[in-house]
C-alpha cells in the first residue's frame, strides 16, 4: 500500500486588515503532536482592537510551535507548522479538484461562522476522537486573564474564577500568583520589615492597551484640543426613557439615556457637519462625512474599545439603541472584529456609569468631535422661576480646533441640551 503524500505546511500570521500590521499572541488551543481539522481553532491573538481566534487553514498534525505567549507577532511570521497527509493544499479556485476553502482576512477559511463556543466543542470533539477519552476542559477565562496567566507563568486550571459563571479575571490569576492576596485566617500577613522592597507587580504592554495609549497620546500632540460644557436639565429624557422601556417597539432592548444622547448628537451633526469630519495631515484638507459613524466608548476588561455604529443617521431610536446595546455586549465579551472596532467618524463616552459628573474627553484619531456624558442626579434647579428638584446632566464636547470653532462647537452643544430638555419634538420630526 502506498503512503499518502506528506507535506509540512507553515502557517503565517494572516493580514487582520484595518492597517494592523503586528498582533500579540495570547495562548495556544493546541499543542504539538495533536491533529489538527480544518477550521479548527488553533489559538488566539490580541490585535490593537479586539481579541481574534485563529483557525487553521490545514488538517494534520502539529510538528512545531514558532510563537511563545505574550509574543508580539508582526503579519506573515510564521506561527505553526503542520504535516498534512494530502499533499500541498491546491490553490481555491483549482478546476481540476476541490480545493480548500479561500482564506478571509484574518480569520481563515471562509465556511460558515461558528460561535466561540460552538467552535471550542468542535475542538474538543476533535480532541476527545483522538485521544479515545475526554481530555480536560479548557478553563473558561478571558483573553486578557489568559495573557496575563501566561505572563505570571500561572497555570489557568489551578485558579478559581470568581467572575460571572465562574470567568477568570485577571484578578483571580494575581490572586493565584501572590498578588494582591487576601489575608486568611490560615494564612494571615505578616508586617513587612522596615527594610523590605517595595512589592510590585509589572505588567508588560501589549495588544489594546498598547495601542490606545498610542493612539490617545498621538491625538492629544497632533489635534488642538478645546472643549465646552453645559450643564442642563435632562428630566424629560429620563420620563421619556421610563416610558419607551415598556414599548413594544424596545421588546428585547433595554433604552437609556445614552440612546437619547447619541439621537441627538447625530441631530446636531446634521446642522453642524464639521463635527463629523476630520483634518487631513497629507493634503492639508477638511474631509466631512456624509455618514455618521458613531464609536461607543466602552470600558473592557481589555482596555477601552469604541465598537461602532455604522450609519447611524439613518436609524430610528429603538433601531440606535438595539445597535448600541449589541455592539457594546460584542466588545466586552471580546466577540468584536477589528472592522467592527474601526471606523467612527464621531464618538460618544458615558462617563457617568462611573458616577462622575463630567469631563474632557481626548478625541479619537481621525475625528473632530467627542461627546462626554456625565453621571444624570437630582440637583436643585430653577422652573419657571421656582426652585425645584430635576434630572440633570453635565455634557462635554471635546473637538479639533483646526476644523471646528467654537462657535460650532457651542450651537451643536446647545442643540443636544435642548434635545434632551424636550426630547419628544426632535424625534417626531425625524420619523
Amino acid at each position: 500500500m502506498t503512503n499518502p503524500a506528506r507535506a509540512v505546511e507553515e502557517f503565517r500570521l494572516p493580514d487582520l486588515g484595518e492597517g494592523l500590521t503586528e498582533a500579540d499572541w495570547v495562548h495556544w488551543a493546541v499543542a504539538v503532536g495533536d491533529r489538527v481539522e480544518l477550521n479548527q481553532v488553533i489559538g488566539e491573538v490580541e490585535t490593537a482592537k479586539a481579541t481574534v481566534e485563529l483557525p487553521s487553514p490545514y488538517g494534520g498534525t502539529v510538528e512545531e510551535l514558532l510563537v511563545e505567549p505574550g509574543q508580539t507577532v508582526p503579519v506573515g511570521a510564521p506561527l505553526l507548522r503542520i504535516a498534512t497527509e494530502d499533499g500541498p493544499a491546491e490553490p481555491a479556485g483549482d478546476s481540476d479538484g476541490p480545493s480548500r476553502p479561500s482564506v478571509l482576512v484574518g480569520y481563515g477559511p471562509g465556511d460558515a461562522p461558528q460561535s466561540r463556543r460552538a467552535t471550542r466543542r468542535a475542538s474538543a470533539d476533535a480532541g476527545r476522537a483522538r485521544d479515545g477519552g475526554t481530555p480536560p476542559a479548557r478553563p473558561d477565562a478571558k483573553p486578557g486573564a489568559r495573557k496575563l496567566a501566561a505572563l505570571l507563568e500561572v497555570d489557568l486550571d489551578t485558579v478559581t474564577g470568581t467572575g460571572r459563571g465562574g470567568v477568570i479575571t485577571r484578578d483571580d490569576v494575581r490572586r493565584t500568583a501572590g498578588h494582591g492576596d487576601e489575608p486568611t485566617a490560615e494564612r494571615p500577613h505578616s508586617p513587612a520589615p522596615e527594610s523590605s522592597p517595595e512589592r510590585t507587580t509589572r505588567i508588560p504592554v501589549g495588544g489594546v492597551r498598547k495601542r490606545t495609549a498610542e493612539a490617545v497620546s498621538r491625538s492629544a500632540f497632533t489635534a488642538p484640543h478645546a472643549s465646552v460644557f453645559l450643564t442642563c436639565d435632562a428630566t424629560a429624557t429620563v420620563d421619556l426613557v421610563s416610558t419607551l422601556r415598556a414599548s413594544p417597539a424596545f421588546e428585547g432592548v433595554r433604552p437609556t439615556a445614552l440612546s437619547v444622547v447619541s439621537r441627538a448628537l447625530v441631530h446636531a451633526i446634521a446642522d453642524e457637519p464639521s463635527l463629523n469630519g476630520h483634518w487631513d495631515d497629507d493634503t492639508g484638507e477638511i474631509v466631512l462625512h456624509h455618514d455618521v459613524h458613531l464609536g461607543i466608548a466602552t470600558a473592557t476588561s481589555d482596555g477601552l474599545k469604541v465598537p461602532v455604529v455604522r450609519e447611524a443617521q439613518r436609524l430610528s431610536l429603538p433601531r440606535l439603541a438595539r445597535s448600541i446595546a449589541e455592539v457594546a455586549d460584542r466588545a466586552r465579551t471580546g466577540r468584536s472584529t477589528p472592522s467592527e472596532l474601526t471606523g467612527s467618524t464621531v464618538s460618544v463616552t458615558n462617563v457617568g456609569v462611573f458616577g462622575v459628573d463630567g469631563g474632557t474627553p481626548i478625541l479619537n484619531p481621525g475625528e473632530s468631535a467627542i461627546l462626554a456624558v456625565g453621571a444624570i442626579s437630582d440637583r436643585p434647579w430653577v422652573v419657571d422661576g421656582a426652585l425645584a428638584i430635576r434630572k440633570v446632566v453635565t455634557l462635554s464636547l471635546s473637538f479639533d480646533h483646526r476644523l471646528v470653532d467654537g462657535e460650532q462647537a457651542g450651537r451643536a452643544l446647545a442643540t443636544i441640551g435642548a434635545f434632551l430638555g424636550d426630547p419628544v419634538p426632535m424625534l417626531l420630526a425625524d420619523t
